[in-house]
């Protein structure tokens, strides 16, 4: 009989091409390979259904949004139920006539939608231009219980904001997944390029450690257009400790073991959530204490 306290969490690392038929077809295969090698909770990267289209602004690519429930959660449900997995995807959300979304969808081992998460946080840089097309989100941060652990979903920008990370783990989350598209671009050195990637890597690391959750990273991989996405998918436990790290050059599926015994573990030993002094926090609801 499997521990109660164990869940096995796979993660998705693909490369993505120009057809969101063909990416949707290599997810849900990736998804039922996961499932078949022993994987209770597969996580998909961000946007997995098409090329990173936000390096520009463009307003026919609006049609590469679906609704939900979809093409994309149909499929995927059909898999999540056959075997019998949860499934966690990162979808272009088409919510009405000129409204979208950048969402995550947590599809339940009976292949009924759990719930959604809309990405809160939407970045606005150079290559990232995600305001022109999404609206933030408006579900704030739910978890979602599923037969084997409490899963908390954000999803990429929001790996840098503490309160997202620290707002899932008071409502229940017992791993935090965070489907992602972040790369390098073309133009920046090699010592830029480890910084990024280690300052990613750190804050997630500390999410972990703060609230004594594990944390599991998605990400793309490959060039696509002026990005190359690095790859390097990651679990880390809750005292912050990298599990396992995948490549930054292929794609390959993260099968990881997570003991939900060690939350209680370190949480008993690091006392933060205890220690929090609720009574003081008044000013985070401010943009800037001036």
């Amino acid at each position: 009989m499997a521990d109660p306290r164990r869940v096995r969490i796979a993660l998705v690392q693909m490369q993505v091409s120009e057809d969101p038929d063909a990416n949707l077809e290599k997810a849900v295969a990736r998804v039922d390979e996961a499932a078949r090698a022993g994987a209770q909770v597969v996580c998909l990267p961000e946007l997995f259904r098409s090329r990173y289209f936000c390096q520009a602004e463009e307003a026919e690519r609006f049609a590469l949004a679906e609704s939900i429930p979809g093409a994309s959660t149909d499929a995927l449900s059909k898999v999540a139920s056959a075997r019998q997995v949860t499934v966690i995807a990162s979808l272009f959300e088409r919510r009405a006539e000129g409204l979208y979304h950048n969402t995550a969808v947590a599809i339940g081992e009976n292949g009924r939608i759990l719930g959604s998460y809309r990405k809160m946080h939407i970045p606005d840089d150079p290559l990232y231009y995600e305001k022109f097309y999404f609206t933030p989100g408006d579900l704030g941060f739910p978890v979602f219980p599923s037969r084997h652990a409490q899963l908390g979903t954000l999803v990429c920008w929001d790996q840098w904001f503490p309160e997202a990370a620290r707002l899932a783990a008071l409502g229940g989350a017992q791993v935090l997944f965070y489907p992602t598209a972040i790369g390098w671009q073309f133009d920046e050195t090699a010592e830029v390029d480890r910084s990024q990637h280690d300052a990613w890597e750190t804050v997630q690391r500390g999410h972990a450690i703060a609230n004594g959750v594990f944390v599991a990273a998605v990400n793309r991989v490959g060039r696509e257009d002026g990005i190359r996405f690095w790859g390097q998918s990651f679990v880390a436990d809750p005292f912050g400790v990298v599990l396992a790290r995948a490549s930054s050059d292929r794609e390959e599926i993260l099968q990881v073991e997570c003991d939900l015994g060690r939350i209680e573990q370190v949480r008993r030993h690091w006392p933060f959530l205890r220690d929090r002094r609720i009574d003081a926090y008044g000013d985070l609801t401010k943009r800037f204490r001036d």
